[in-house]
């Protein structure tokens, strides 16, 4: 069987937008496209809200940050925190990739006849298609890819020649000028009339062959007019050479100025200096003490946040044996559940008595053991307490559990008389032992559609410890 092709480095992976719609033609559909660029997704992650991106869109919308899914803005099914676009709340979504790198493809290039599927464009096709239309770097004429050697060669006007008298390159735009100042250029001696004599050359020949003079006399009158121009530069140095020691002189007053002003504001920097030290220690000191009054806030509010903790679990326990557990947002918790977040919930503890057994409920929204999935599991748990020393074990107390109808009518009840064999009801070792109880309690589907059991998204949990022989 023939080996699959391999997809593209995973380097490509972060530097490119979605695939241009236009490759799949007239079979383009919503589900391949990037809720951000809104091309075919190329590489694309799934977000938590369900929303796929090409993994460059994703990765460049959350480089500043958390953001908001404008997607789900768009459809009006925002919901904080799964809406929140971050780092590490998207992953990988290989099955729509592969559906997506087998698409039939075609080439957007004019007068391209190529044909296959994504993943063969991707990795043999996109950028190399020889009718795709670029800019020359030189000139920026929008040329195809085949033609830039013919462009660079004979029509681009940045293009550069060799001339071929001095072999020195030059632009072709500047072939004209370059032709006036070309020291190899053929000339024509005005003297004897002859041709293809370089210009670096005309003015240095000997008297000509045919015997005229025309040379010399350009000569003298040339050494004489360049004697002329040295004596100019002569005194114009002079004349210059008296300014600048007029200057320097100036100067050197300035500079006198300048030293004494530069003493002062030495003295001044190093007095300023000392004290920006003196300022730097105390704003250090401060910083310490800020530090550890900030530290001792900090462990105030740990300690009222254990204490309001505290507080609650108090209000909410029991000391008669029945405890009744309100569990509110009952859809998003159980969404939770489903989704794995949070599988499971502890209750409130609650006593047989004051000094009696400490227990507590325990409670799968989506299902435990044999019940995942399909039933609500409701287990009850044995938690050390204080006054363990002086009860009876193992714990032998018959267990009742209750979903509570809230029109009253059909409660659903299961009850259980502890296996005082098992661990489960043993002294614990531990803060509480390990649950035991009812993993197919309640089907889920009862808890579907229109029901008694749930109200204003809240559902009632009751447990019932039979405290004869206490």
């Amino acid at each position: 069987m023939a080996t699959q092709e391999p997809s593209p480095p995973s380097s490509m992976e972060s530097n490119k937008p979605g695939f241009p719609k236009k490759i799949l033609g007239n079979k383009l559909e919503d589900k391949h496209l990037c809720n951000c660029c809104h091309n075919i997704l190329r590489r694309p992650f799934q977000a938590q809200c369900g929303h796929r991106f090409c993994s460059y869109c994703f990765n460049r919308t959350v480089s500043n940050g958390p953001q908001k899914c404008n997607a789900c803005i768009k459809e009006d099914i925002f919901e904080d925190p799964t809406s929140i676009l971050k780092q590490g709340c998207a992953f990988p979504d290989n099955a729509v990739r592969r559906e997506v790198e087998n698409l039939p493809a075609v080439c957007i290039n004019e007068s391209c006849t190529w044909k296959g599927s994504i993943k063969e464009y991707e990795m043999n096709h996109e950028g190399k298609c020889e009718f795709m239309i670029i800019p020359c770097p030189s000139c920026k004429e929008r040329i195809r890819f085949n033609e830039q050697e013919r462009h660079n060669e004979r029509e681009c006007p940045e293009r550069t020649l060799n001339c071929k008298y001095c072999k020195e390159p030059f632009h072709f735009k500047n072939i004209k000028a370059h032709d006036e100042i070309c020291p190899k250029y053929p000339m024509i001696c005005e003297g004897c009339a002859k041709k293809k004599i370089p210009r670096e050359k005309v003015n240095l020949r000997p008297t000509c062959r045919k015997g005229c003079k025309t040379f010399m006399v350009s000569v003298g009158a040339a050494l004489e007019l360049q004697l002329h121009s040295e004596k100019t530069k002569v005194a114009e140095l002079g004349r210059r050479c008296t300014e600048l020691e007029v200057k320097a002189g100036t100067f050197e007053n300035v500079v006198c100025v300048l030293n004494r002003e530069v003493e002062r504001f030495a003295t001044t920097m190093e007095a300023s200096n000392r004290q920006h030290k003196l300022d730097q220690d105390k704003i250090e000191a401060l910083s310490n003490k800020v530090r550890q009054l900030e530290r001792t806030v900090g462990l105030k509010d740990l300690t009222v946040a254990e204490m309001e903790g505290r507080l609650r679990e108090m209000s909410a326990t029991t000391f008669d044996g029945v405890f009744i557990w309100r569990i509110s947002d009952f859809a998003k918790k159980r969404q939770d559940a489903i989704a794995g977040r949070a599988p499971a919930m502890f209750s409130p503890a609650f006593y047989t008595s004051k000094y009696g057994y400490k227990m507590c409920l325990r409670i799968y929204l989506n299902g435990d053991g044999t019940g995942r999935g399909s039933h609500l599991s409701l287990f009850f748990v044995v938690m050390r307490g204080l006054s363990d020393a002086l009860l009876k074990w193992p714990f032998n107390q018959k267990v009742t559990l209750m979903l509570l109808d809230q029109s009253n009518r059909e409660h659903i009840i299961d009850a259980f008389r502890p296996d005082v064999t098992s661990s489960s009801f043993q002294r614990p070792v531990s803060e509480m032992n390990i649950a035991s109880g009812c993993p197919l309690f309640c089907p889920l589907s009862k808890l579907d559609g229109k029901n008694t059991y749930i109200r204003d998204d809240t559902i009632f949990i009751k447990a019932i410890v039979d405290l004869t022989g206490l």
